[in-house]
């Protein structure tokens, strides 16, 4: 898995059936198996076999946000790796600070996560990422190295289908976005300290995308960073006038 640009829409829990739909159409027409770049699009659930079947011959990777652990159980309302990989998803969504900060899931619950969807052959965006009060309080690398920890149930073989999404929580819509040089630092912290755990070779190979208020207007320069590889992109992902200027500022490498 080089590192060429993943550009990845991240729906949450939005959209209808006709309005997933439309989209998933105009991303996979503007896509078009274009080589300089990876893209994947996450949506809801419900949505997965509609968005799939408009997917179909694009080369647009299809996502889930979200996954327990267990293969199956008495889980009401959860979704395991297992039936994702059954219903043709390609890569799933871990770590989101929502899952984090929202619905309180730790460190150890997300290692489990990780390590369910890797084994089950599916590929893996791990989030990570530091709330506003610990970057004032010069945590940040150490909330990274914290949540970095689950990357040690990775098997070697297993780490060409993992990629990482660094999303500081304070600029997850709320227009606040990290400078390119804010990311960047962040980002080559998140490679140093993955590449210590996977290896140098896999933590150079590993692609790391940002996420965090991403528009038309900033992708470009947030793309040109070293060890930026990439964009996770929440409301701007929900509409192709928003979204499809994005895809286009992925550069060739």
């Amino acid at each position: 898995m080089s590192r060429i640009p993943f550009i990845a829409g991240n729906w949450k829990m939005n959209l209808t059936i006709a309005e997933a739909a439309v989209l998933a159409q105009e991303v996979a027409a503007a896509h078009a198996h274009a080589a300089h770049r990876r893209v994947a699009l996450f949506p809801a659930f419900v949505h997965l076999e509609l968005v799939r079947s408009h997917l179909r011959g694009s080369g647009v990777q299809l996502g889930a946000q979200n996954c327990h652990p267990a293969a199956e159980g008495a889980f009401t309302g959860e979704v395991s790796a297992r039936m994702l990989k059954d219903a043709g998803v390609d890569v799933v969504l871990i770590g989101h600070s929502e899952r984090r900060h929202v619905m309180g899931e730790t460190d150890a619950f997300l290692a489990d996560k990780l390590q369910a969807v890797l084994e089950n052959g599916l590929q893996a965006m791990f989030c990570i990422g530091e709330t506003l009060a610990e970057r004032e309080s010069g945590a940040t690398f150490t909330v990274l190295a914290r949540q970095l920890e689950a990357l040690r149930r990775v098997k070697p073989e297993q780490a060409p289908r993992l990629s990482l999404a660094y999303e500081p929580v304070w600029a997850i819509g709320t227009g606040k976005t990290a400078s390119a040089e804010q990311a960047q630092a962040a980002q080559a912290e998140c490679r140093r300290l993955a590449s210590g755990i996977l290896g140098g070779p896999a933590g150079a190979a590993l692609p790391i995308l940002y996420g965090g208020s991403v528009k038309p207007a900033n992708a470009s320069s947030l793309l040109a960073q070293p060890d930026l590889d990439g964009l996770l992109v929440g409301g701007a992902s929900l509409r192709a006038q928003d979204f499809l200027p994005i895809l286009a500022a992925a550069p060739s490498r």
